[in-house]
């Protein structure tokens, strides 16, 4: 008997090309039949010809876009190049909400081989790298930037390392920023530079000035660590540590810089070490306008320095993730037409503003506009759930499992698209740590920090589980070092109200007073502190005192009663039932209502 061969597997290595229209579903929500025959036009007029001409073939479309296949890398951007500048030509005279602009992702590797398709890991990062490009944009695997660097006639701009949807391992990427002409290519390739992503920041070298060159190692690992902390925050785009440092010691106009690098901001900033104390100034600049948005100044002991160098850096990324986002929701004010990821970030704004009903309310409403518009849009679906969140633990209401399970509903539902969206596995920690899982919520709290070690949100909410676990004594350094991260956080507050619960609970009374003293001078129009101060100062036997407070709290939550805050109880532990047993019998001596 004969055995059968098997049959061989056709492989080839390949540049593919992916694109896709930007928006499509809400474009046909808008109008089906205008927007199938713009894209059926423009597929016909741009788009096919310029692969044809390139030698390259289209594998198939897929409804909104198309995967083709190029014998070269050099070939499969100078198509995307041409196309994409036809595209723009032919759209030009649209409406902004009617616009079609294409994104393509191109890879260069081994694909499988079929009569109708090609199917690989080649195929998904290419796909994967289209999604992340702008709308217009054309967005490349280094793989393919090592085949085509020099020879395309266009600029690119170092991403970084991405993470990508169900890719095993992160995928360096570059952007091309701006087409030149060439004759190599199609005449209406000379587009102008693509409009800079939202988020996108370069990190300038420091300047040193103690007037000591061997502090130059310093000053340099300020500027490095922080180009690398900022490239984990998801969504953000920031330049690589090289081509920042190119523009060391050049005196630059940021708008120059801006134009260069197409990027939105620019950070600049100074080291100055004396004999015992060290300065950091740093200010955050429109790179289009020149204003300034921002400035901190950091002055510190010079004890260690590299412990120093990794508080500054770490404060800095927490302040900045807010400081651009808020610079962002400003943008989209002057919007005629905010698009779905403008309305996130004014969503967020208002959640900056603080954990109110009024900014939660006002939060939750620019997030359903979002998503309205696009229902995958990730950053407007996580910015729904810490509204839901938020307001499940804030403030007094009755649905408050309802809101955690909507909460944990769009967490899961964003993570399922970005499974390393760390704002989504935060939310869906606290939940589970407000749900009596609190060991399930420290796990995605783990999960952040193994993404973002400067989470200072994972700190506290590491924190928080401590208490429920029944370990209160454990919560004071998460608390400690989630206040290291971002001193000034707007929950800052919070997390000061949690040390005092904590103390609490250990019977730690007077250390308990003093922290809740801090929160109430953070934010005095937060009435669980009052409360919290009032049980406090009741145990401690200042009742006076402890009635005062009772009564402050009353003013900002009328409705507060100590039948509520037995019943809001979200652990089963123990040791955790006992320390809330404290607290109410403190509430009773301050005389908050019974209920």
């Amino acid at each position: 008997m004969v055995q059968e061969r098997p049959v061989r597997v056709g492989r080839r290595l390949s540049a593919i090309l992916a694109a896709d229209v930007a928006g499509y579903s809400r474009l046909m929500h808008h109008d089906e039949e205008a927007t199938h025959a713009k894209l059926t036009a423009l597929l016909a007029d741009g788009v096919t010809p310029a692969i044809s001409e390139h030698g390259g073939r289209i594998v198939k479309y897929t409804g909104d876009g198309l995967l083709a296949e190029f014998p070269s890398a050099v070939e499969a951007v100078r198509a995307a190049v041409q196309f994409q500048a036809c595209v723009k030509e032919l759209t030009t005279a649209e409406a902004e909400d009617r616009h079609i602009a294409f994104r393509v992702g191109i890879n260069v590797g081994d694909v499988i081989v079929e009569p109708h398709d090609i199917f690989g890991d080649s195929v998904n990062i290419a796909a994967r790298l289209e999604s992340i490009a702008e709308p217009g944009g054309i967005c490349i695997s280094s793989s393919a930037y090592d085949h085509v660097r020099g020879k395309v006639g266009v600029e690119f701009v170092d991403l970084g390392e991405q993470n990508l949807k169900n890719i095993h391992r992160p995928v360096r990427a570059y952007a091309v920023v701006q087409a030149r002409p060439n004759p190599a290519t199609h005449e209406s390739a000379r587009s102008g530079p693509l409009s800079p992503p939202r988020l996108s920041i370069v990190v300038l070298p420091f300047a040193n000035l103690s007037g000591d060159p061997e502090q130059d190692y310093f000053v340099d690992g300020v500027t490095e660590s922080l180009t690398t902390d900022l490239s984990r925050i998801n969504g953000w785009f920031v330049i690589a540590r090289n081509s920042a440092f190119s523009y060391r010691g050049k005196s630059m106009d940021v708008r120059q810089v801006g134009r260069e690098l197409n990027v939105r901001y620019v950070l600049e900033g100074s080291v100055q070490r004396s004999r015992r104390r060290l300065r950091v100034n740093v200010q955050l600049i429109d790179a289009q306008t020149a204003n300034h948005l921002w400035a901190e100044r950091f002055e510190k002991r010079v004890a260690d320095l590299f412990d120093m160098q990794d508080e500054i850096v770490s404060r800095l990324a927490n302040t900045l993730d807010v400081q651009l986002v808020v610079a962002e929701a400003r943008r989209a004010e002057r919007s005629l037409h905010p698009d779905a990821l403008d309305l996130a970030f004014r969503g967020f704004s208002c959640l900056y503003d603080g954990p109110t009903p009024k900014h939660l309310t006002q939060a939750r409403d620019y997030f359903e506009r979002a998503l309205a518009i696009d229902a995958r849009n990730i950053r407007a679906m996580v910015g729904l759930a810490i509204v839901d969140f938020r307001m499940a633990v804030t403030v007094r209401t009755d649905n408050k499992n309802a809101l955690f399970s909507a909460a944990a509903t769009n967490a899961a539902k964003a993570l399922s698209l970005a499974p390393d969206d760390t704002l989504a596995h935060l939310v869906l920690g606290g939940v589970y740590i407000m749900t009596n899982r609190a060991a399930q919520g420290i796990t995605e709290c783990e999960r952040v920090l193994a993404i973002d070690r400067n989470s200072a949100w994972a700190h506290s909410s590491i924190g928080v589980a401590k208490i429920h676990m029944g370990r209160p004594a454990e919560t004071e350094r998460h608390i400690l070092e989630a206040l290291r991260l971002s001193p000034r956080d707007t929950l800052a507050h919070q997390w000061m109200d949690f040390v005092g619960t904590a103390k609490m609970h250990l019977g730690a009374d007077a250390e308990a007073t003093g922290w809740l003293r801090r929160s109430i001078e953070t934010n005095r129009n937060y009435p669980t502190a009052h409360f919290a101060l009032a049980a406090s100062l009741g145990q401690l036997g200042a009742l006076d005192e402890a009635r005062t407070a009772a009564k402050a709290g009353l003013a900002l939550d009328p409705d507060f009663t100590i039948r509520r805050f037995r019943f809001g109880s979200s652990s089963d532990n123990p040791t955790y039932l006992a320390g809330r047993a404290r607290i109410c019998e403190g509430l009773r001596l301050a005389e908050v209502p019974e209920g």
